[in-house]
């Protein structure tokens, strides 16, 4: 009869021991979904940060490429007038200039297809 004593102290031992487990399992579950929540969101806050700054990097830039864009767009004008004021004061001379440079460039197109 010791012997079956025994044995069922073991058993309900055992079972609380179990249990215990499972509650404990349970409550670090518990603790590191907490964490992980908190982590998330450093995470997203993080992100937004950074989404933020990209933003920033994005207006930046594209503020200057219309800064570039526009500086460009008046050079090219200036020099479109001024070609345009120097043809209009030596016609002959610029259509002579212009006849030269087509040649040349029909000689050097023309020799490259032998």
């Amino acid at each position: 009869m010791a012997t079956t004593k025994a044995r069922e102290d073991i058993k309900n031992d055992l079972k609380t021991l179990k249990e215990d487990l499972k509650a404990g399992a349970r409550e670090e579950t518990q603790r590191l979904r907490e964490k992980a929540a908190e982590a998330e969101g450093r995470l997203r806050a993080k992100s937004d940060e950074f989404r933020e700054q990209a933003r920033g990097y994005y207006e930046q830039a594209r503020v200057r490429g219309r800064e570039y864009y526009d500086d460009a767009a008046e050079r090219l004008d200036e020099a479109q007038r001024y070609v345009v004021e120097r043809v209009q004061e030596r016609p002959l001379q610029s259509t002579a200039v212009a006849l030269g440079v087509g040649l040349v460039l029909g000689m050097l197109l023309a020799g490259r297809r032998r």
